[in-house]
């Protein structure tokens, strides 16, 4: 089954008049009929399909299928005619609209409060958790035809029953009798979606000031976008994304194309695309159409809309090729990573080294206390943010609306580094005396980016769901010094592993002989997770942490190889399968080009065809030609970052997320950046909407991902 919301298109707000004008002779109109086959010209570009149109075709759409519950549901209790006053209200209070049907025993209880001021006060769930019977669906959006909101409380997700007809009959509902009332849980979401706004009016109630010019451009939501476009514009507010894809000279954008074969198709022209609708200014002008809707004269721009680059990023992608809400960090660091492919595979300059640094992480063995010191390249830092409630209401509410809210402790970003670089007690296994004693482990900088990505950590599994905790973190105003988080490197005394004897340690002690912790891999399983999903979350978030490997399991339960075994190895890339390149010669690729890919993608047939399709170019010079790998040999570590003191940083953007639910709410960034010759101030990127950051201060305080630039 799947639910769809259809898209407006433009016919249905604008009337259309088209004109054909002579550019080369300053825009003189000309009719159709005076030049010989323009006629069947204009008809062929009026009928092509744009990618507007396949957006809007394709709108808003979610598969909805069946799980192993729905499908052996076993109904108890003898088949019961339910009447009207028992399905008129809550069993448990006054409740009578969101009320879901127990399909197992027919109890009905209230659902949990919605987005816009759906009341719930949670009885079905409360139902489930007493009595173990598993799915419900909700009264009021049964429609005649046998569609009808279910829900699995196993899974944790929406389902569809097959059975409904039967299973509804069984209570004396009779389902072609049946109208649809209230909203289904997708319109719920997608209007929980478009709707989610950040306030664009002062404390005083004065509306935001918009601006336009250069560098000032929006984008316009495509749907569900928002976390496509705070990421694009955190990006190209940085000058050497500026530089590299609005560049002039040879490398300017006019030569490129005119070198591409299939510039739909390329990334490197999409990019360069986008750097000119965003930092050229032509887009940033007011538009009459856009605007609060009473009398006041303050208007905002149309912007820019990115939907071949949405297509184009997202294409192979089980996520990201959709149009549902995703999660701004993760695009940020799937954008960086295609980014970085594209220019090793055509050899020009990679403008994402400047997130690229070093962590060391330093081992003490418990038993031996030898120990062990490992360099790890990374783009980016997740730190946990400690939660320490003011005010603990007796439940969660889950409608932002709502007087109840539990409020915390403001944590300090010093704090959260401090915690990330702590020491800690982790399970291991020592290569050198052999004993599983655990040890003690510490991750700090061995070198310094020119821009630190910090995503701060606020989930939380409530009633198992992932929820947002909004605990304020503070920035300080001016600059934040990490000199105190810089390693030391092996100290005097310490009985130090040589690294060449040590090479292996990592993969023999963590990965080829991983073992999941038997208490905590108990915890997850009891509560309903697979066994080969347990181990995998385990050995991700480092094999004692029952909450981090839920939160882990939470976010990557889409993932299409979620349910294959974990697979651990330090397997070479340089071998290719032979069948595998003859897949994707047979697609019309070269032998060069077919081996390349797959190295570069590990060996994985479809991201090589997607890699291939983003980077055409790639592969085309002899071997010896190509760019080096990504991967480097050991014995030819290369720095990357700058070790170098003092390390002082700036907050020059964020990205804020408004809701309560990693799946849904909305994005927005906010950016410090020139709005005038003499000037700079925080900007609010809100979609098209540009505006002078009003509430950026307090905005800081609740970031989801912050960019600090360092400054010298």
């Amino acid at each position: 089954m799947k639910l769809a919301i259809q898209a407006d298109k433009e016919e249905d707000h604008f009337d259309i008049q088209t004109r054909v004008k002579d550019l080369e002779f300053g825009e003189a109109q000309i009719e159709q009929g005076q030049v010989d086959g323009l006629d069947r010209v204009v008809e062929g570009v009026m009928k092509a399909v744009s990618y507007a149109r396949k957006e809007e075709i394709q709108a808003w759409e979610q598969e909805i299928v069946p799980c192993e519950h729905i499908l052996y549901l076993e109904q108890v209790g003898e088949p019961t005619k339910l009447d009207g006053e028992t399905l008129s209200h809550c069993s448990e209070c006054e409740l009578k609209e969101n009320l879901w049907l127990c399909l197992v025993c027919g109890n009905l209880g209230c659902g949990r409060a919605q987005f816009g001021g759906v009341g719930g006060n949670g009885h079905g769930l409360s139902h489930y958790e007493n009595t173990g019977h598993i799915a419900s669906v909700k009264l009021g959006s049964i429609t005649p035809e046998g569609n009808a909101d279910v829900f699995c409380y196993k899974c944790g997700d929406e389902v569809s029953d097959p059975a409904l007809t039967e299973h509804l009959h069984y209570w004396g509902i009779n389902i072609a009798e049946r109208e649809k009332t209230e909203k289904s849980l997708t319109e719920l979401q997608v209007e929980q979606n478009l709707k989610w706004d950040f306030s664009m009016s002062s404390e005083d109630g004065t509306e935001l000031l918009p601006l336009f010019g250069q560098g000032l451009t929006g984008m316009k939501n495509l749907g569900n976008s928002c976390y496509l476009s705070s990421a694009v514009q955190c990006l190209f507010a940085l000058d050497r994304f500026q530089k590299r894809f609005n560049s002039v000279g040879n490398n300017s954008t006019d030569n490129v194309v005119a070198n591409e074969s299939d510039p739909a198709h390329s990334l490197e022209i999409q990019l360069r695309k986008l750097a000119d609708g965003l930092l050229s200014g032509r887009y940033a002008v007011p538009d009459e159409t856009y605007g609060p809707t009473d009398e006041s004269s303050v208007k905002y721009q149309r912007g820019i809309a990115p939907g071949m680059f949405k297509a184009l990023i997202g294409r192979g992608h089980s996520e990201f090729s959709t149009m549902r809400q995703q999660d701004a960090f993760e695009f940020l660091i799937y954008l960086l990573e295609k980014i970085s492919d594209m220019c090793k595979a055509t050899g020009r300059e990679d403008p994402t080294e400047i997130f690229r640094f070093q962590t060391e992480r330093r081992l003490e063995c418990g038993n031996c206390h030898k120990v062990r010191y490992r360099t790890e390249n990374q783009e980016n830092i997740s730190i946990p943010v400690p939660a320490r409630r003011l005010k603990a209401p007796d439940q969660v509410n889950f409608d932002d609306s709502s007087a109840e809210v539990t409020t915390y402790e403001t944590i300090s970003i010093i704090e959260c580094l401090n915690i990330f670089t702590e020491p800690e007690q982790i399970d291991y296994k020592c290569k050198s005396c052999g004993q599983a004693a655990g040890a003690i482990a510490s991750t700090k900088f061995k070198t310094f980016p020119e821009i630190l990505m910090l995503n701060a950590r606020r989930f939380q599994v409530i009633n198992w769901v992932p929820v947002k905790l909004d605990i304020p973190v503070d920035v300080p105003a001016g600059s934040l010094n990490l000199d105190r988080y810089m390693s030391s490197g092996p100290q005097a005394g310490e009985d130090v592993v040589d690294a060449k004897d040590d090479e292996d340690d990592h993969e023999t002690s963590e990965t080829s002989s991983f073992t999941a912790n038997e208490e905590a891999l108990v915890s997850l399983e009891s509560m309903g997770f697979p066994r080969v999903r347990c181990e995998k979350a385990l050995y991700h978030t480092g094999n004692s942490d029952v909450e981090a490997a839920t939160n882990w399991l939470f976010e990557h339960m889409d993932d299409p190889d979620i349910d294959i075994p974990l697979s651990i190895g330090s397997g070479s890339t340089d071998s290719v399968s032979l069948e595998a390149v003859g897949q994707l010669m047979d697609m019309g690729f070269s032998d060069i080009q077919a081996k390349y890919a797959l190295k570069q993608t590990g060996g994985n047939l479809e991201a090589s065809v997607e890699y291939l399709f983003s980077n055409p170019d790639a592969g085309k010079q002899e071997p010896e030609e190509q760019p080096q790998s990504v991967t480097t040999k050991k014995s030819e570590p290369v720095l990357l970052g700058d070790a170098s003191l003092p390390a002082d940083y700036a907050l020059t953007s964020i990205i804020c997320h408004k809701g309560g639910s990693i799946h849904a709410g909305h994005y927005v960034a906010f950016i410090n950046k020139p709005i005038s010759p003499n000037e700079s101030d925080w900007v609010l990127f809100n979609d098209e909407k540009v505006v002078r950051g009003g509430e950026a201060a307090e905005m800081k305080k609740f970031a989801y991902v912050y960019l600090f630039q360092r400054t010298r």
